[in-house]
């Protein structure tokens, strides 16, 4: 019974012993959560408007609301985008209700193009030192200009969006933001603020922070009153995925992508067998291809690369001494230029023509090696069969069944009939001999 009734208790005091440091965990996490102070969520965006950094933005955001962060500041630097993206990312900060301020920074960034949207689009808008806004001139989904008629009604609904998101600026500002978007406009950001397009000018996060502090904005719940003392800046890298997906939106790396995939391809194909080459090939070409979807390209131009690469294989199966790796040479150039910088494409989308041309080059000097080997592979006469019995004269080798008189012998990875010269003791197997004449298709020796 005592010992029952001992029982009980230590497994009592195992229990308290467990539920009582959960508990004061938790109510000293609750109180140190209690006694924090504000939080400011940092987002950076650098780079043309991509899925990738609509991911990123939406994420930082939902982050800020999990967290009941007082504001998110949104580090812009961006030399535009489509309309289609800048319209979602323009949805999702206008549908936070954590304050959101952009912030076009470092010196030397701008908010041009669909950027201007953007940075006007946030709750309050700030420029560090010598950065720019505006050309805010409207491009279609793919980078291309937009038909007359069709550019007028999207200039119309652009100038209808600035002028809702500036209901709160002057009327000043709200020229400029029409002006940037009808006639490609583009200001200071000495000039943004006189004109009061954006709200301050501040030298780094710390500087804006310090003067965000009560401030008021409106957002979906109402006035906000911004708390920014003490606040603790909490910056949001982008994840591997983002800067993956970011890092495919590049066409220069899509190019590579490309061209690396389709010469792997043609390695796998041209000696099967193997799969390192065919995983990288296809691995590098499904890479390329998500790049492709989402930049402006003119796909007319991989008809000219598929003809670039049938021309180099013909030069390998039909050698003409390099002409038609030249021709080659020349189609892929046109291909490359004709599926990246087709005219409508804004110059930060295009790819590099000098790494363009120098690829080009490095495939073509692959396929020179390639075509002078088989040429000269052409030339060496055959060593294997009757035409290289004359040459085996002096070459050693193992008797591969017993010689009395004739047998076999291996010599190399060869194996030939094979008989002993006159007064030739027979060999047993596995003995050593040497080759010293030839007649017909067999071959004499004897002991070596």
């Amino acid at each position: 019974m005592r010992h029952k009734i001992g029982l009980r208790i230590w497994i009592w005091l195992v229990l308290v012993g467990m539920i009582l440091p959960a508990q004061l965990f938790l109510a000293v996490r609750m109180v140190w959560a209690q006694s924090q102070g504000p939080v400011a969520v940092v987002l950076t965006a650098n780079g043309p408007l991509t899925p990738a950094m609509f991911e990123y933005l939406k994420r930082g955001l939902q982050i800020a609301a999990r967290d009941n962060a007082e504001l998110v500041v949104l580090q812009l630097n961006t030399p535009g985008g489509s309309i289609d993206l800048l319209n979602k990312m323009v949805e999702s900060i206008r549908a936070s209700a954590i304050p959101v301020v952009v912030y076009v920074t470092p010196r030397g960034a701008m908010a041009a193009s669909a950027g201007t949207v953007l940075t006007m689009a946030g709750h309050a808008a700030a420029m560090a030192p010598e950065t720019a806004i505006g050309a805010a001139s409207p491009v279609g989904a793919q980078g291309e200009d937009i038909a007359t008629t069709e550019a007028t009604k999207v200039k119309e609904m652009l100038k209808a969006t600035v002028r809702t998101l500036a209901t709160q600026r002057s009327a000043k500002a709200i020229s400029l933001a029409e002006s940037t978007i009808d006639h490609a406009v583009a200001v200071s950001n000495v000039e943004a603020k006189q004109a009061g397009l954006v709200d301050f000018i501040a030298t780094d996060v710390n500087d804006l922070l310090r003067q965000l502090n009560g401030y008021q904005v409106q957002t979906i719940t109402g006035t906000v009153t911004l708390n920014t003392q003490n606040i603790t800046v909490v910056p949001v890298d982008s994840s591997l995925i983002e800067q993956l997906l970011t890092l495919l939106t590049d066409p220069n790396i899509v190019f590579i992508l490309l061209a690396v995939g389709a010469q792997a391809l043609l390695i796998e194909l041209s000696n099967p067998g193997g799969w390192i080459a065919g995983f990288v090939g296809v691995v590098c070409l499904a890479l390329a291809v998500y790049g492709l979807g989402i930049l402006p390209v003119n796909w007319f131009g991989i008809v000219f690369l598929v003809i670039a690469f049938v021309l180099f294989i013909l030069d390998i199966k039909a050698p003409t001494h390099g002409a038609l790796t030249a021709a080659g040479v020349v189609t892929f150039i046109i291909g490359a230029l004709v599926l990246f910088n087709s005219p409508g494409v804004p110059s930060f989308q295009r790819v590099s023509v000098p790494l363009v041309v120098g690829t080009a080059l490095v495939i073509a000097a692959f396929f020179f090696t390639i075509l002078t080997i088989a040429l000269r592979a052409q030339s060496v006469p055959v060593r294997t069969g009757v035409e290289a019995l004359g040459q085996m004269t002096g070459r050693l080798g193992l008797a591969h069944s017993e010689l009395n008189p004739k047998g076999t012998v291996q010599v190399g990875n060869e194996l030939w009939s094979a008989e002993l010269v006159e007064d030739e003791k027979p060999l047993p197997r596995g003995s050593q001999v040497m080759v010293v004449a030839r007649d017909r298709n067999h071959i004499k020796v004897k002991a070596a």
